[in-house]
């Protein structure tokens, strides 16, 4: 079992072989970081896998959906949260249109985020569609996380964020996506916003992982967007999203005293600063008008 602890560097690492074994067995606990700060955090509480997930551009950036994303930000945020890494296992999202044009693409964007990312594994949206790339991916020795049900890269077709799998039809395609990507090899999926009783059928189906998200308890892990965990989000919170603590209404608290001590001339107070030179005036050098004349020291740069 693995023990939180203030450095995560003599923690053992978690490897997709360690999730594989974990089907129907411990949950798999997986959450969203985008930073060197947040993974560092989550990797001391022991969470088994981090996503950089391109939920980064709305969650980071403010934008209304994650299509924007580049894959130069998903490498850069992918690096900053390797940094933060010693136990979880990281996983980079490809981005909108960098897998879906051909199964060479995606390979290339596969390694590109592997090399510039530091990460340990991809993910990538879709189920039948891109089985094939999963699979070119997955022989070039690059393990997959695929993700059917909601995919967000796709809201425009899904006309919105909806709940995907609702009758018979609906429920056979997010079956037979799931089934395509693991023949494909893929090492685990994740089941987004589709009903409870869906999720624990693919669940026994597959001998592979299923991670939920709004999917129910009977998937074999979890995952969270830790903004809407922390509860530091604003505004719309989804329904599947649990706030296991309120950090928003805190550091909005935080912030509010910070403001008024500052206004006020309370802070820095003595504890805040430094121990002075002590009574010895100051005296301001005298300046001819030669002296004035002179180039300033930063003139001397251009």
């Amino acid at each position: 079992m693995y023990a939180p602890q203030g450095s995560s560097s003599h923690a053992k690492k978690v490897t997709v072989p360690d999730l594989r074994a974990r089907k129907g067995g411990e949950k798999i606990a997986m959450v969203t970081a985008y930073d060197y700060t947040m993974a560092r955090l989550a990797d001391e509480a022991g969470v088994d896998m981090v996503l950089v997930g391109d939920s980064l551009g709305m969650v980071v950036q403010g934008l209304s959906t994650t299509i924007p994303v580049s894959m130069d930000e998903m490498a850069y945020h992918c690096r900053a949260v390797a940094r933060g890494l010693g136990h979880a296992h990281l996983v980079g999202d490809l981005p909108f249109m960098s897998y879906q044009v051909s199964p060479q693409q995606a390979v290339e964007s596969a390694g590109k985020l592997m090399k510039e990312g530091a990460c340990e594994s991809v993910k990538l949206e879709g189920g039948q569609e891109v089985a094939e790339q999963v699979h070119r991916i997955v022989r070039v020795g690059i393990p997959v996380v695929g993700h059917v049900g909601l995919t967000p890269q796709s809201v425009h077709a899904f006309g919105g964020f909806k709940v995907q799998g609702r009758g018979a039809d609906g429920a056979d395609k997010v079956l037979a996506d799931a089934v395509a990507l693991e023949q494909a090899g893929a090492f685990a999926i994740v089941l987004e916003a589709i009903p409870p009783d869906l999720a624990a059928q693919i669940t026994e189906l597959l001998t592979i992982p299923t991670i939920g998200i709004g999917a129910g308890p009977a998937c074999d892990g979890q995952v969270l967007v830790c903004t809407d965990l922390l509860g530091l989000s604003r505004g719309h919170q989804p329904k599947f999203a649990k706030r296991f603590a309120h950090l928003g209404d805190a550091a909005v608290e935080a912030f509010t005293s910070y403001v008024t001590e500052v206004r006020a001339g309370a802070f820095p107070s003595a504890a805040q600063s430094y121990k002075p030179n002590g009574a010895t005036p100051l005296h301001r050098p005298a300046m001819s008008a030669d002296d004035l004349d002179a180039p300033l020291a930063l003139d001397l740069w251009h």
